[in-house]
């Protein structure tokens, strides 16, 4: 039963091969095998790469089943359809696009394995660029803002200085009124004099601007505060908002971006093996000598290639002769004297209606 369904893989006449050699039948099976288990290493290999992407094990398995049955039937076309020739360069000759058929399913199919079996050092890879990434998004979205917050710490520390500004003004006028009472500046004169009360009214007057500018200012700051403490929230929001979109990238692109950034040898040694894998029963079928199974399928194919040559030539000479056959024929015909007659007779009726028609024709436009 496994060994049918081999043969059946290779691709070759089951009815033509059961009539050659045990070995020529283990040769096939061989190459079915080889066939078969690269199906299913698409399999594998499809499944987990459609899995990296949708996250979800079903469409994943069912793309995969799609896909490996796809690369079956393309190695079995490929093996079936490579015939033994009497030269070994118009064999290699014939079998060089099927070659370039087999690398390219080679890479296709060795590159999602790769990343499954690299995956630990890949996810090493994917979280120092998603470290990066992050960084750099709060540096982006930070200089978005950066204006608006800059321009509001401005501010603030405008209405702050104007603040300690007049504080200043109004302890030097404080410091002026007190060392005039005691007489250590100005006039020098102990006491509450004319000069006292007008520094000292100069002080008061300040100390009302103050608390004016004071109240005024301090309503600024904290409208100003409150809208900086907005941005800053709406930074961290858009920040919290773009961090799920970092954390995602983790699908199939950002792996194999990743994987190529890992030492390449590893990696090549796993190509070349599927490369192997896939490419081996076409090498098989180049290298070998030709087989018992060959020769029957030549000798059939030549038979009815002999045979189509054959019925093409027939129905040349058929053709060839029913047409002289049809030309002697009418040319009897044509010195057949009653034919002659009736043909003359018909002649002269049709010539006497044109001509009664054509003078109706002439009366009416009369």
């Amino acid at each position: 039963m496994l060994k049918q369904f081999f043969i059946l893989c290779s691709g070759a006449d089951k009815d033509l091969l059961a009539g050659c050699s045990e070995g020529e039948q283990t040769k096939y099976v061989g190459i079915g095998a080889t066939v078969f288990f690269t199906a299913v290493m698409a399999f594998i290999a499809s499944s987990y790469a459609l899995f990296t992407v949708f996250d979800n094990v079903y469409p994943a398995l069912l793309f995969g089943l799609v896909w490996s049955l796809l690369i079956f039937n393309l190695d079995r076309f490929i093996v079936s359809t490579i015939r033994k020739r009497d030269r070994f360069g118009s064999e290699f000759l014939q079998a060089t696009p099927r070659i370039i058929l087999a690398v390219i399913i080679a890479i296709v199919i060795s590159k999602p394995l790769e990343i499954k079996i690299f995956e630990k050092e890949i996810n090493t890879v994917l979280l120092k660029e998603k470290n990066a990434m992050a960084l750099n998004n709060k540096k982006e979205v930070a200089t978005y803002f950066k204006s608006d917050l800059d321009k509001n710490k401005t501010e603030i520390d405008t209405l702050r200085s104007e603040i300690m500004q007049k504080e200043k003004e109004v302890n030097a006028l404080y410091e002026t009124y007190i060392t005039e009472a005691e007489g250590t500046a100005g006039t020098k004169k102990l006491g509450k004099g004319p000069v006292f009360k007008e520094k000292i009214a100069k002080h008061n007057l300040a100390s009302a601007q103050l608390d004016s500018i004071k109240k005024a200012n301090l309503a600024k700051i904290i409208t100003i505060e409150k809208n900086s403490q907005t941005l800053q929230t709406d930074l961290d929001k858009k920040v919290t908002a773009s961090q799920p979109i970092i954390d995602s990238f983790d699908g199939l692109m950002a792996r194999i971006n990743a994987l190529d950034k890992l030492p390449w040898l590893p990696s090549f040694f796993i190509m070349l093996l599927f490369l192997a894998i896939e490419t081996s029963p076409i090498i098989a079928k180049l290298l070998s000598p030709k087989g018992e199974y060959d020769f029957k399928l030549e000798d059939l194919e030549t038979a009815l290639k002999a045979t189509l040559e054959q019925d093409k030539y027939l129905r040349g000479l058929l053709v060839s002769t029913s047409a002289t056959m049809h030309d002697k024929v009418y040319q009897d015909i044509t010195q057949d004297k009653n034919l002659y007659d009736l043909q003359r007779k018909n002649a002269a009726n049709l010539l006497e209606l044109q001509s009664n028609n054509f003078v109706e024709k002439q009366k009416r436009t009369l």
